[in-house]
């Protein structure tokens, strides 16, 4: 269950302090690969179709910014190939699938034959 506060009418998930860290250098890396590619934040909130006001969070590493508005961006800076690389090496989820330790698996039932 994720923990949500509401900060002036505006609901928004509360985070870990390491992972706010972690969010806010993924904003800073976005600002810097805007900056590198001589885009200006309004041409590529345009491009992704978002406000600035929203592009100017997604730079701070807001967690309250849907992750589409997140893909869009890196979409339009040409990174989306980073998107996929999101939880590829797992690597404590494959020890515990080959130890066979998996968390609430449920027993695959075989659908009830009609007779």
């Amino acid at each position: 269950m994720a923990i949500l506060t509401i900060i002036m009418g505006r609901t928004v998930p509360v985070v870990l302090p390491r992972l706010h860290r972690i969010m806010e250098e993924l904003g800073e890396n976005i600002r810097l690969a805007r900056l590198r590619r001589d885009i200006t934040a309004e041409m590529l909130a345009e491009r992704a179709g978002i406000s600035r006001s929203t592009l100017r969070l997604v730079e701070k590493g807001d967690p309250g910014v849907s992750f589409g508005a997140y893909s869009n961006v890196l979409f339009c800076l040409g990174l989306e190939k980073d998107i996929a690389t999101l939880g590829r090496d797992d690597e404590f989820g494959r020890k515990r699938q080959d130890a066979g330790l998996g968390i609430g698996r449920r027993a695959r039932r075989r659908p009830k034959r009609i007779t």
